[in-house]
């Protein structure tokens, strides 16, 4: 590892090989999925993206990672937040769920940055005891569930608090895209809000004294984001003292 290419460790998916288009004889093969902006925009920023397996060893990930994205994607199960199953239909994923909790821990033990997108500020949320708003209504427009729209259009304005990481890295307000039907209800311990939309939904959050951030929108799918800028400096920080 060097200080010019710190490493960062992104999370997938698992789903089968059927959704790959394989013979049919590996159509139940498993399957890690990675979308590969989330790769580009830490290259972008000067960052050597790592691809983690859900059965890696969460400790010896974050001994040799600098830096941990925690990407996109599925409902967490609600009982790690003690909510009801039918309040998230959209979850499933245990293994998913298990891998990146834990990993969370890890890298707080080990004094890591972490970026959360989307499930992943959520998943921030869920790990430090935090509950999540189990269902926003899914619509159009400026809606913060809107699937009917190009991944880069900007929908709906955030505003962030003064003083805050967010604040630093966007300013007082950004336009940002949006994919969400679930949302940070109320903050984990050590959790703070920074971010909201206009109409109070939880849009970023940071965690106090540690370099983690959450952020509810999808930068990967924005021309540039200082988000990721972030996250490549912090850990290259790290391996440079």
């Amino acid at each position: 590892m060097t200080a010019e290419f710190p490493v960062i460790g992104l999370t997938g998916r698992r789903r089968t090989a059927r959704m790959l288009g394989m013979p049919p004889g590996f159509n139940d093969s498993p399957a890690d999925i990675y979308l590969s902006e989330y790769a580009q925009a830490a290259i972008r920023a000067g960052g050597l993206p790592v691809h983690l397996p859900l059965d890696v060893d969460a400790r010896q990930v974050a001994q040799r990672i600098d830096g941990l994205l925690i990407s996109g994607g599925a409902d967490i199960d609600p009982a790690h937040y003690g909510a009801d199953a039918a309040a998230a239909p959209d979850y499933g994923d245990a293994l998913r769920d298990a891998s990146e909790l834990a990993l969370v821990q890890e890298m707080r033990s080990a004094g890591k940055p972490v970026l959360g997108i989307c499930r992943g500020a959520q998943l921030i949320n869920v790990a430090l005891g935090g509950s999540l708003v189990a269902d926003l209504p899914v619509g159009t427009g400026e809606s913060h569930a809107a699937r009917d729209h190009p991944r880069a259009l900007r929908r709906h304005n955030v505003t962030f608090e003064a003083g805050s990481l967010a604040a630093r890295l966007y300013g007082p307000s950004v336009a940002v895209n949006s994919f969400h039907h679930q949302a940070v209800d109320v903050p984990g311990k050590g959790v703070h809000v920074s971010g909201w939309a206009d109409d109070g939904v939880v849009e970023s959050i940071e965690v106090e004294d540690e370099d983690i951030l959450g952020v509810q929108w999808h930068p990967e799918a924005l021309d540039s984001d200082p988000a990721f800028e972030w996250l490549v400096t912090s850990s290259a920080v790290l391996i440079t003292t």
